[in-house]
């Protein structure tokens, strides 16, 4: 089963899992959004199941096969200070704090780089500087933190403390109007890139809120839920409803898609298994493993420039799988 996915000039050669279903600990519970910063430390948010269990935001090392280390939790189920309902999305500010969207309780909470309670902030509502459902969050280069106001069917600008500075946006479906947009990134030119979640698109916006482009369509994306850039400008797509990552290049021309290639069990998920005989005894019955190697609902997906790695948040699977890009990839000559 091949492990590398070709285009022109480029390839993504899958890399390994982290990660297995877990309500605490080494694992995550419906991991949806995450942010990688330099030298491996992630954070990834899990919203957690129906029951409100594992709720929680994990600060993780991730190196390379089986390198994984669980480093912190905090931000769990509940609604004081510190306590998340459904927390949704994740980004790093320039000091090294750590924001975290909550959808059901409308706020932005804040932590240090060790998972220490700063503060919160955010109202419910419709008005300018109003949240309803807060979702994806990136910063620019100046910290300014854009929150992706899912409800309310736009993006709204603050600063990080909180202040409203200007948003973009209205619910539609038109270029530059938005329906229950999800996730967000911002590249190094300063576009910001946002997963139009109903509208099965993404909308490119320049700098100033102003409309740049489209890609993607309904026979293309099924309810895309986040979106990254690399510093070569390829786009990822995490196309939820379709079970798969997909990949544009710069102009927006659909290049690939990646559907999971777990074929090897993450180290935390092999550590379960082997301390439990009936596990394993079950899935030696199984006739075909293939189906748990795939993404189901990938939800958040961030590219780790420093090592030109792609990661994604496989939802349903509680684990994160990770691509490795090479551009230096040339086509073997078939004529020898």
């Amino acid at each position: 089963m091949a492990l590398t996915t070709v285009v022109p000039g480029r390839v993504w050669d899958f890399s390994h899992a982290v990660g297995r279903n877990a309500a605490v600990g080494t694992g995550f519970s419906q991991p949806a959004g995450l942010a990688v910063l330099p030298q491996g430390v992630t954070y990834v948010v899990s919203r957690g199941n129906e029951n409100n269990f594992g709720s929680r935001t994990s600060k993780v090392f991730i190196g390379g096969f089986h390198e994984e280390e669980l480093l912190g939790e905090f931000g769990f189920y509940g609604d004081k200070d510190s306590e998340m309902i459904w927390p949704n999305s994740v980004a790093v500010d320039s000091q090294g704090d750590v924001y975290v969207s909550d959808d059901w309780l409308n706020r932005i909470t804040v932590f240090n780089s060790d998972g220490e309670f700063k503060t919160n902030w955010g109202t419910n509502g419709s008005g300018q500087g109003e949240l309803d459902g807060p979702a994806g969050l990136a910063f620019d280069q100046n910290d300014n933190l854009y929150i992706v106001d899912s409800r309310n069917h736009r993006v709204q600008v603050f600063t990080k403390d909180g202040n409203y500075v200007s948003g973009f946006g209205g619910e539609g479906s038109g270029a530059g109007q938005l329906n229950t947009p999800w996730g967000i990134t911002i590249d190094g030119d300063g576009a910001i890139y946002v997963a139009d979640w109903k509208n099965h698109r993404v909308q490119k916006f320049n700098a100033d809120g102003s409309h740049a482009a489209s890609f993607g369509s309904a026979e293309d994306l099924n309810h895309p839920s986040d979106v990254a850039v690399d510093p070569d400008g390829d786009v990822y797509v995490c196309d939820w409803g379709n079970n798969r990552v997909r990949i544009y290049g710069p102009e927006g021309d659909a290049l690939a898609s990646l559907v999971g290639d777990a074929q090897v069990l993450a180290k935390w998920a092999q550590t379960a298994i082997d301390a439990n005989p009936d596990m394993l005894k079950m899935r030696r019955r199984a006739p075909s493993l293939e189906e748990e190697w795939r993404f189901c609902y990938p939800t958040g997906v961030d590219f780790d420039a420093e090592q030109s790695r792609l990661l994604v948040t496989d939802g349903q699977r509680g684990r994160i799988q990770i691509y490795v890009k090479d551009n230096d990839y040339l086509e073997p000559q078939m004529n020898l």
